[in-house]
């Protein structure tokens, strides 16, 4: 298995152009939030709502992550679970809030923040790297956070 300085490194590689970073600080929070948001539509058996309001195939999801996230840095997985519970919370105030069931919210943003991405890519001249490797899409949250990180001078 890749260490996380050569997987950050190699998703690094395709991410120099100051557009195409700016991009990903906007649409790659953007799809994990809408990508949370419809795993969260998904109904659940009521059995499973009975427990917690909570437990769904976001959280599902998010923890299957975290377990991924735990093999590379234990620091950052924790960054990962406050930005996932702050997310959460927002697809709750959405869900409670919108105009629009929380599904069709988050399938505009997902879509929008895609084409964002491809255009970032594009005024890069490289390709996305997940085409190369499909954990790149999971690498690509832990790269924005790793600059967090070093800007608040925390090892990770």
């Amino acid at each position: 298995m890749a260490t996380l300085p050569d997987l950050l490194t190699e998703y690094g590689e395709s991410h120099h152009n100051p557009t195409n970073k700016l991009v990903h600080w906007v649409c790659v929070p953007l799809i994990m939030f809408s990508l949370l948001g419809l795993l969260w539509s998904v109904p659940m058996p009521k059995a499973v709502q009975q427990l917690s309001p909570w437990l769904n195939l976001a959280t599902l999801v998010m923890g299957l992550a975290v377990m991924y996230y735990l093999r590379l840095s234990v620091r950052l997985s924790i960054g990962m679970v406050l930005v996932w519970a702050l997310m959460a919370g927002a697809l709750r105030l959405v869900e409670a809030g919108a105009a629009l069931p929380l599904w069709t919210v988050c399938v505009l943003i997902f879509v929008l923040a895609w084409i964002g991405q491809f255009w970032g890519h594009k005024v890069e001249g490289k390709e996305p790297s997940f085409l190369k490797d499909l954990q790149f899409l999971l690498i690509g949250p832990l790269w924005l956070l790793h600059f967090v990180y070093r800007a608040l001078g925390w090892r990770y």
